[in-house]
């Protein structure tokens, strides 16, 4: 059985000193996927060198003090990779790839956008490429004999399912019909799995991320914007998939939560 997680942090250096450090200590993942590092290469090696026995691939983004994606094993990994082959979005710190035997684990971090603003047509430009990465993606995987897991904050909710207040955010960037739809191709035309909603397949939820305006974690009132998406023959292959919700508002170290699945790779 291989554990994988991935979470947003929002910030490793404040989540580090919120409880960051104390779930990696406890945690029996053999993989886990950062988004939203926000660190720079002295910053994230100084918390990194605090966890022990973990290898890493770290995107970090051009623009200081923004997004970083990472994803640290306990296994060395076979191979790393930055980016998707894309010319403007390379350095912008939102994709990272390992390999370990039969297996790629990517990091994810797709941009939020903001409707009728250039952050929109950004986010659009991003899910054009990377669609296409996807697809050449899961197609070079299969040749090899090997499964894909692409992990992280989608910032997409695809169902009505996976955000509590639907209806007010039906024109909102994260609830747009084009967004949904274009999630909807990554699992109908390219055949990846939302391995947490086949395993959750009548529920609302379970929510991954919560504002922290208001009293939104207090009441559930979140969205469900963090997968795992995974190629056919890995997605059979898990045995558990579960959001792990902090018991506390005053205990999250982070607006969002770690998303984990178990996989049975023998």
């Amino acid at each position: 059985m291989q554990s994988i997680t991935t979470v947003n942090v929002n910030g490793i250096r404040a989540a580090a000193k919120k409880g960051f450090l104390e779930w990696m200590d406890d945690t029996k993942s053999e993989v886990v996927c950062l988004q939203e590092v926000r660190a720079e290469a002295g910053q994230f090696a100084d918390v990194l060198a605090r966890l022990d026995g973990w290898h890493a691939v770290w995107a970090p983004a051009a623009a200081k003090g923004r997004a970083g994606v990472a994803v640290l094993s306990r296994r060395a990994p076979d191979a790393t990779r930055i980016g998707f082959g894309s010319a403007e979005f390379d350095v912008s710190g939102r994709y990272a790839e390992l390999d370990l035997p039969g297996l790629t684990v990517a990091s994810l971090y797709l941009p939020s956008g903001e409707v009728g603003t250039e952050r929109q047509d950004e986010k659009e430009r991003f899910m054009a490429e990377f669609l296409v990465h996807l697809g050449e993606l899961r197609a070079r995987a299969a040749a090899g004999g090997r499964e894909v897991l692409v992990c992280g904050d989608w910032n997409i909710a695809h169902r009505e399912a996976d955000l509590r207040n639907w209806k007010a955010n039906q024109k909102k960037a994260g609830f747009l019909p084009e967004e949904r739809a274009w999630l909807s191709r990554v699992l109908d035309e390219h055949g990846y799995v939302d391995v947490l909603r086949s395993h959750h397949p009548d529920q609302d939820g379970p929510y991954s991320w919560w504002s922290y305006r208001g009293r939104a974690f207090d009441n559930d009132a979140g969205w469900r914007i963090d997968y795992h998406m995974a190629t056919p023959g890995l997605a059979a292959r898990c045995t558990d998939a579960r959001v792990e919700r902090a018991a506390t508002h005053a205990e999250r170290w982070s607006d969002h939560a770690p998303v984990t699945a178990v996989y049975d790779l023998g």
